[in-house]
């Protein structure tokens, strides 16, 4: 099986590409804006045609995207999400590769939810920012282009390789930094927030789960069950050996705060309060992923926090 695969050199794609080179059945050729990549292309700025031409050329079976952005303003996100996901479903549909698309959404898509629910896949979605909508945009265009394709709505990602910025990789960070200090205290902001943390490792087996299956339309992929971002520093804290106590600051206060995708603060009072834009309760139903792909998690969050600080400790 020949697979193209957009965005290898990304946080789920580096993981996505280890796993597909695994199987002695995938050809895999990458293509992105990196010099590691195989075949150097701007999604966001190419044009279809050129897309189209190197597609029959290379004829693949199927085309995952992993590619995207996740920080800057609108314009940014709207060009790297959207209208490069326009630029793959117009490439797909002029070539003559009949390839399956894989495209990679996310829980943003969905946007608040109601606190102790599972998210299904008919939900309608409310993002409650421009990251959320840019990607439901692209969602939508892949829904509506009449490809073979699948997309997979990722919660929130974990393990190896987590981006400093993220919640979990600014926890880590404030804990190292904390025990380099020998601060006995560590006081942080947004520790209320419950969210649905999947391995980056699992994210990648459904991937490549999707990439078999007949499976189409919107799939969740998370692990079913939210975990308050407190109760994730306690484990991170026992993981990491920290002795010292966690407190949580005020909503608001100008010192110690989470930053998600965008650098800003999880403790902020706007209408949606996390940048991500959906709230303080987020959990997937993940029945679906189970019944079409015969996906289900295998790396629990001990696991995965365990390899966040490891990546953070060698920093010290």
């Amino acid at each position: 099986m020949r697979v193209l695969l957009l965005g290898a050199n990304g946080y789920l794609g580096r993981h996505v590409a280890d796993r597909l080179l695994a199987d002695p059945a995938v050809q895999l050729t990458a293509l992105g804006r990196g010099d590691d990549a195989d075949v150097r292309f701007d999604l966001a700025s190419g044009s279809p045609g050129a897309l189209t031409r190197f597609l029959n050329a290379v004829h693949p079976g199927v085309v995952i995207n992993c590619a995207g952005a996740v920080r800057g303003g609108a314009r940014e996100l709207t060009r790297h999400n959207t209208i490069a996901v326009a630029t793959v479903c117009e490439s797909l549909r002029r070539s003559s590769c009949g390839a399956r698309l894989v495209q990679i959404g996310c829980a943003s898509e969905y946007g608040p939810a109601q606190s102790g629910s599972s998210t299904a896949e008919d939900a309608v979605p409310r993002p409650g920012g421009p990251y959320g909508v840019s990607k439901l945009a692209a969602t939508e265009l892949v829904l509506g282009s009449d490809l073979d394709a699948v997309v997979l709505r990722v919660f929130s990602p974990a393990g190896p390789g987590t981006p400093a910025g993220s919640p979990l990789g600014r926890l880590a960070e404030a804990m190292r930094r904390a025990m380099q200090a020998g601060d006995s205290e560590l006081k942080l902001s947004g520790l209320g927030v419950q969210r649905d943390f999947v391995d980056v490792r699992d994210v990648a087996r459904a991937v490549h789960a999707a990439s078999l299956s007949a499976a189409q339309g919107v799939v969740n992929i998370g692990t079913g069950r939210a975990v308050r971002l407190r109760d994730a520093a306690a484990l991170l804290g026992r993981v990491a050996g920290y002795g010292g106590a966690v407190h949580e600051l005020e909503p608001g206060h100008p010192r110690g705060g989470l930053a998600g995708p965008g650098g800003d603060h999880l403790g902020l009072q706007p209408a949606f309060p996390y940048p991500d834009g959906c709230g303080s309760w987020q959990q997937a139903d993940v029945r679906t992923a189970r019944d079409r792909l015969g996906w289900r998690p295998r790396i629990n969050l001990e696991e995965s926090l365990a390899d966040i600080w490891m990546e953070a400790a060698c920093r010290i």
